[in-house]
């Protein structure tokens, strides 16, 4: 229930005691002695920091798109979601509901409170309430994206209230997240005003970054433009900027560089993530394999002379695959021969074809029903060489950064009109040269291409550049061509029966039916404390 999901410290910091109303006790926090120091009340706020996202869902939503199949249980519920036979009780629409909302209490709290801490200094004040306001207006942004129409709560509320509330026209909350990002980045400092102990902290450039995430989602292509000519023109919301290699962006030593936005934080051996030890390659030390790239993302990725694997001129050769691909290709996917680099400086190579493993464990062969990898690819992105134990790592995972306010730009300014040249070499050109491309095929403008034409390739370098960052199945709902792309096999590599498929792996069968699935429904458990939500058409 919406009023009732939040965490064990904000259990403690808010109990009430059962005496008389005006007594206060001595021997725990109560909402009347709590917020005495502003350092009890960034406790509540790192909280909300805490709950700003669900770090199984930043790989694991890859699997509800077409560019990962999770083969090894229902993780996330995401299996399930994809072959479309999930209904209003499962467990990862009630648990995404609950996360959402238990976030929003948090900054409700913290919002009503702050302002009876005493002695706290007011600059400082203010940008904390920006940050909660920005967390919550996420909560939202995220809620309505999935659900549609979502109750917006602006005040902590009672439990009856939690009983009754309605659902809010999806509208008035895209309204009220873009009114709400719009006044936290006016308090918020830029990224470069932070000192290295505050870095992590919500900055103006992110607030701005995610309203133009919103906005792209809406379609409001010319107020996009206001916002990425604006990144990339100056210093307005923050220094940003490319960084200098693409395989390096998701290793350790580079965090915190100028193309970052906004995180999740870890911190070695303190606070770490383990999606590695279900998601590399078995013969470098993981458990099995839950999470593995699709046949259908692999064959997006172009050649190196910039045409795709199907056009004439590619050099593309069934029977050897993977050469000459996008460098961005290796930097993300383990196939058949990868040359897996170890933290030593020493490879392994990786064995995924039947047959070819010369060690008699043949671990990461593929194998129907086995614990290798259903399509034969493994994950190399975001692998942290510094990991510990079962690749626990303490790695930051990105959820909004510079090369994708270039690719908004880029859209947003083909949705307008048609990209032109001066745009191209400022967004597409600018990441494939920071990939690896060199040949000119690749990295010049072709003015002959249709607005159309350019739009798919967008849509392609869009997906290159950010595959396993959990952003593909969000863009596959917003361009309206999820029953084209969610429905029928995913595959994977060419390592199947001959006869079927030309051989390529049925890994999974999709289900996406336009009718319903474009919205999750409201949980079938908050639908039965709550009798006023009402249920998405379909579900």
């Amino acid at each position: 229930m919406i009023s009732l999901r939040y965490g064990v410290l904000l259990l403690m910091v808010l109990s009430v005691s059962c005496k008389k109303l005006d007594l206060v006790p001595r021997d725990k926090f109560t909402d009347a002695t709590y917020w005495t120091s502003p350092e009890k009340a960034g406790t509540v706020l790192n909280t909300a920091y805490s709950q700003m996202f669900n770090t199984n869902y930043f790989f694991y939503n890859e699997g509800l798109s077409d560019n990962a199949y999770s083969g090894r249980g229902d993780q996330q519920g995401v299996t399930s979601i994809a072959a479309g036979l999930a209904d209003a009780s499962l467990a990862r629409f009630r648990e995404q509901w609950n996360g959402h909302y238990a976030c929003i209490k948090t900054c409700n709290i913290f919002l009503e409170n702050v302002d009876r801490v005493p002695g706290y200094d007011e600059a400082a004040k203010n940008n904390r309430k920006a940050e909660a306001r920005f967390i919550r207006a996420f909560q939202y942004f995220q809620l309505y994206t999935l659900y549609g129409d979502v109750p917006l709560i602006e005040q902590d509320i009672s439990v009856s209230e939690a009983k009754s509330i309605s659902r809010t026209p999806r509208q008035q909350v895209v309204d009220f997240v873009l009114h709400e990002l719009d006044d936290a980045a006016a308090l918020l400092p830029v990224n470069t005003q932070y000192s290295a102990d505050d870095r992590g902290r919500i900055t103006k450039g992110a607030a701005m970054a995610l309203k133009a995430r919103a906005l792209l989602y809406e379609g409001r292509w010319n107020e996009v433009l206001e916002i990425t000519g604006a990144f990339i023109n100056g210093t307005t919301y923050g220094s940003y900027g490319l960084f200098s290699n693409y395989e390096g962006l998701f290793l350790p030593q580079n965090e915190f560089n100028a193309e970052v936005i906004l995180d999740l934080q870890f911190v070695p051996e303190v606070r770490t993530h383990g999606f590695f030890f279900d998601m590399a390659p078995l013969a470098v030390g993981a458990r099995t394999n839950a999470l593995a790239p699709t046949q259908e993302l692999v064959d997006d990725y172009l050649m190196l002379n910039g045409k795709t694997i199907r056009e004439n001129g590619s050099g593309y050769n069934e029977d050897n695959p993977y050469l000459n691909r996008d460098p961005r290709f290796t930097s993300t996917i383990v196939y058949n021969g990868y040359q897996w680099k170890k933290p030593d400086g020493t490879t392994r190579t990786i064995y995924t074809k039947p047959g070819s493993d010369p060690d008699a464990a043949k671990l990461d062969e593929y194998a129907p029903g086995g614990v290798s990898s259903p399509t034969g690819y493994y994950i190399r992105k975001y692998y942290d060489p510094n990991s510990v134990g079962n690749f626990n790592s303490g790695l930051n995972l990105m959820l909004i950064r510079y090369g994708d306010i270039i690719l908004m730009h880029a859209e947003a300014k083909n949705e307008t009109g048609k990209l032109p040249e001066e745009d191209w070499n400022r967004t597409i050109r600018a990441l494939r040269s920071r990939a690896g491309f060199t040949d000119p095929g690749a990295l010049s403008y072709n003015a002959s291409l249709s607005q159309e034409q350019l739009r798919d390739v967008i849509r392609r370098e869009r997906r290159a550049e950010l595959a396993m960052e959990g952003l593909r199945y969000f863009d596959i709902l917003r361009w309206g061509i999820a029953e084209n792309v969610l429905n029928g096999w995913a595959h994977g590599a060419q390592f199947g029966e001959p006869t079927i498929d030309n051989g390529y792996i049925r890994a999974n069968e999709r289900s996406f039916d336009a009718n319903k699935h474009y919205h999750w429904p409201v949980p079938r458990d908050e639908r039965n404390l709550n009798p006023n939500l009402s249920q998405n058409s379909g579900w």
